[in-house]
């Protein structure tokens, strides 16, 4: 039943009007992810409008594509600008930028089209195949086990701190306490605020992510007078160049990336369902769980320009796209920003997403599944045209270009939330980014939590509630149990890794790995 119905989906969409509005909904989707300040929340809204005059089949078919486009999208401006055109790949730009400064722009921008394509289709399989199942699943975790599972991502900042885990766990510090500044989501009382008005809605991440790594990476070309797109770029037999003009990827990136591809979709769509996670977290997820995967020699080079530490982020991002599908469709609970937009979007459509709604609205629903399947297969097509037109701009003067980089960076951070405060938020987060930088405090532990940390907060207060101030009550439920070790293994390893009983332990349990150099 599921396969007829997922034919017809397919038949729906290839028919010439609605295949016209696939590929306008894929290249504006992606456009919209690669210029700041667009994003694929801001198409979606924008379009909302347009939908009432449209067929509701088609309509709803066009804002998953755009939202799933996006995701991508946001990768292309990462690894030429250092700039994350949207959130999502906030992680990209962390081995990405480094790829493109050392003239393996091609090889680079292969592996994230590649990776997010394999993402997205697991993603939309088990989206299509299992959403009843995964949405039941998610509906029985309660605050103990969100918060355990958001505080095993933190646990995770081990992992992240390559050469300095105190500093990664301070930078990760930082991003906490500037996560939580503002109304109290509980009691709503303001908190840091220091009667400063303008922070009493918080501090928008967007604003600040710019800051830390966009804005800092122009600072630093000032000083410099390096170039941000190289011009020496490599052309030999292993640099992605011809990779480029295919569609499927070679039998190397899937024996090069199994672990990778195999663990972090998984990873990336359990992290999609969780309400309010979404993409982003997806790939804080996704790089932190691919470092910890790949092999030793591979793993110490994670943040200086390798493919591992694009494919990881990028196959989990585009999976929890697909993840965030499910709660809407099958509960009424949105999974992220934009799947929030999505939801209101069939309210005023007169369409109530919950249970039922896989057999009441099961033409909409299919159709939009086989919409998020074939937009992987437009992203591999349309990919080569669009990095191309973007990869034109080394031709600029690179006195323009950083001008015209920092105008679109001012652009995203204002359109977060139509605020010039956040403005001097950026500019203050590109200062501070630009000196954590020179001496290397991790700005990915930074990142981590600054998203995570508002989203782990009100799980853990609402535990301490219901519990009666009880702390014990995370080590009460196995899930939540489970996780708490797991969360302190995990962060004590990378620890342990390296002094002679650690090594002793790893060769008991046929762990240690044996030293070579790739």
């Amino acid at each position: 039943m599921t396969l007829e119905q997922l034919l017809t989906g397919f038949g729906n969409i290839f028919t010439p009007w609605a295949m016209g509005v696939f590929v306008f909904a894929l290249l504006l989707g992606m456009l919209a992810g690669a210029i700041p300040g667009m994003s694929g929340l801001m198409t979606v809204v924008i379009l909302i409008p347009v939908t009432f005059v449209m067929e509701k089949t088609i309509a709803f078919m066009m804002l998953s594509v755009i939202y799933a486009a996006s995701v991508y999208g946001g990768s292309i401006s990462a690894i030429l600008f250092r700039v994350p055109g949207a959130s999502p790949a906030v992680m990209t730009l962390l081995d990405g930028y480094p790829m493109n400064q050392q003239g393996k722009l091609n090889q680079a921008i292969s592996t994230a089209v590649f990776s997010s394509a394999f993402g997205g289709i697991v993603g939309a399989l088990i989206l299509i195949f299992f959403s009843p199942v995964l949405a039941s699943w998610a509906l029985g975790l309660s605050s103990p086990e969100f918060f355990a599972v958001i505080f095993f991502g933190l646990a995770l900042v081990s992992t992240v701190g390559r050469g300095d885990v105190s500093k990664a766990v301070m930078a990760l510090g930082v991003g906490i306490f500037l996560g939580v500044i503002g109304f109290d989501p509980l009691a709503s009382e303001p908190r840091f605020t220091f009667g400063n008005r303008m922070l009493l809605s918080g501090i928008n991440f967007i604003p600040v992510l710019l800051g830390v790594f966009a804005v800092a990476e122009v600072l630093k070309q000032v000083r410099t007078g390096g170039e941000m797109v190289s011009s020496e770029q490599d052309t030999g037999p292993d640099s992605g160049g011809s990779l480029l003009s295919g569609i499927v990827p070679p039998l190397s990136y899937f024996k090069r990336f199994k672990r990778i591809y195999a663990v972090n979709s998984i990873i990336g769509t359990l992290i999609g369902i969780l309400p309010g996670a979404g993409a982003t977290a997806g790939a804080l997820f996704g790089y932190t769980f691919g470092k910890r995967v790949s092999p030793k020699h591979i793993r110490e080079k994670f943040g200086t320009g390798i493919p591992e530490g694009i494919a990881s982020p990028e196959v989990a991002n585009n999976a929890a796209c697909s993840g965030a599908f499910i709660p809407l469709l099958t509960l009424g609970i949105p999974g992220s920003g934009t799947t929030a937009v999505l939801l209101a979007a069939f309210i005023l459509h007169g369409i109530q997403p919950g249970p039922s709604m896989l057999q009441a609205q099961g033409n909409i629903v299919y159709t939009m599944f086989a919409g998020l399947l074939l937009v992987n297969v437009g992203v591999l097509l349309a990919n080569r045209p669009i990095v191309k037109v973007f990869t034109q701009v080394r031709r600029i003067p690179r006195e323009l270009l950083l001008s015209l980089i920092l105008m679109f960076i001012v652009m995203g951070a204002f359109a977060a939330r139509n605020i010039t405060f956040d403005l001097w938020i950026m500019f203050a987060a590109g200062i501070v980014g630009y000196y954590m930088t020179m001496y290397n405090y991790s700005l990915a532990a930074f990142a981590i939590g600054l998203v995570l940390g508002p989203i782990a907060e009100p799980s853990f207060r609402r535990s301490i509630i219901k519990a009666q101030g009880e702390y014990t009550v995370f080590l009460e439920r196995p899930v939540s149990l489970v996780l708490i070790v797991a969360s302190v293994l995990v962060f004590l390893l990378p620890l342990l890794e390296e002094t002679a009983v650690g090594y002793r332990v790893r060769a008991a349990l046929g762990l240690a790995e044996t030293e070579v150099e790739p």
